[in-house]
């Protein structure tokens, strides 16, 4: 059985519970489903709207997927709308989500350094959904309670933001306190205790509704300009398709729940996180070096390990917009590579 702490409890629990007995209970696709639709629901709950608004977004990107392909579909536009969806979409899920809003890998010179970053593409994700969760996802990674335990199958990471990554309903004001400062680096607006107590969440929904309609508005315009509806629609498409598949990112990136991690590529052992080279070559996720330094704006250490979200971290550094950042790469090789290289070699010559 996990200790109890701070961010053990600090995500609402689904109601199969994380464990049984002291050890991880995997629920059925029924228990699944009936508490997908048990927290989607806002009418029988309204602290459920964030979920219901996160899955309603979602599928609306849905009517953009069909006009595309039903009206405008081109080669040319379904490559643009690709390179779209799994690099820029991608490289800027890794930059802003992961590296700076949960790690806090780097720091932005001010405000507007920082919102010219955060909405630099279309927005899909609310940030409370990832950033909380995620700090649980790393301090318990594959344990009961993790909100996206690659043991509880496929669906149970695919629908891990409507019934695993929400925050309790009933924190007491000093642990909300505790909450909100995992958020105001972010620059959300945050509730106060007492509209948190009514909503059930972080965020606003009168604010987190319009700065979703302002950002789609903006970016849907600025396509239309520069392609018109084709370029417009084509872009959007491919932001369903990327609202759809990130859902899957943990449990590809933890092997399925298997132990794939391989000798020379995948050092972190203290779970089953994996290298894998398409995501690391499209958005910069090496899984494994990240989870070995998760607080690092550098994630791919070796030669081959193309980092685009790195790339950006360095270049908007020299151009003034982040003041600082963290850099293991040095590490890795002093603790991790270069030791395997020189066993490897040792190896080598004795036999």
């Amino acid at each position: 059985m996990q200790p109890t702490t701070f961010l053990n409890r600090v995500l609402e629990p689904p109601r199969y519970g994380y464990e049984q007995q002291g050890v991880f209970y995997k629920p059925t696709t029924g228990e699944l489903i009936r508490e997908f639709w048990f927290r989607f629901n806002p009418f029988s709950n309204r602290k459920n709207w964030l979920t219901f608004f996160g899955w309603a977004s979602t599928f609306s990107l849905v009517i953009p997927f069909f006009v595309f392909f039903a009206k405008y579909f081109s080669w040319p536009l379904f490559f643009v709308g690709f390179i779209y969806s799994m690099v820029i979409l991608g490289t800027h899920g890794t930059i802003w989500y992961h590296r700076y809003s949960t790690h806090r890998a780097y720091k932005f010179r001010n405000a507007f350094a920082r919102f010219f970053v955060k909405y630099a593409v279309v927005k899909i994700i609310p940030d409370e959904i990832y950033v909380v969760s995620h700090y649980v996802h790393h301090q318990i990674s594959e344990k009961p309670g993790d909100p996206y335990n690659v043991h509880g199958g496929w669906l149970y990471c695919f629908l891990a933001d409507a019934i695993h990554q929400p925050i309790r309903k009933d924190l007491t004001e000093a642990e909300y306190l505790k909450v909100t400062a995992m958020m105001n680096h972010t620059g959300l607006r945050c509730n106060s205790y007492q509209e948190y107590l009514k909503w059930g969440s972080i965020c606003n929904p009168f604010f987190t509704v319009l700065e979703f309609a302002c950002n789609w508005g903006f970016w849907f315009a600025a396509f239309y300009l520069l392609g018109g509806a084709p370029l417009a629609f084509a872009i959007f498409a491919s932001c369903a398709v990327w609202a759809f598949g990130i859902r899957t990112f943990n449990y590809d990136g933890h092997g399925g729940g298997k132990d794939k991690r391989k000798e020379g590529i995948d050092f972190n052992r203290n779970d089953l996180s994996i290298n894998q080279l398409w995501p690391g070559l499209v958005t910069g996720e090496w899984h494994n070096n990240h989870h070995l330094y998760p607080n690092g704006a550098r994630a791919g250490f070796q030669p081959y390990q193309l980092d685009y979200a790195w790339y950006f971290i360095r270049f908007y550094h020299a151009i003034g917009g982040i003041t600082s950042y963290r850099d293991y790469r040095q590490d890795f090789y002093d603790k991790y590579m270069t030791p395997y290289l020189t066993l490897a070699g040792s190896s080598t010559t004795t036999a």
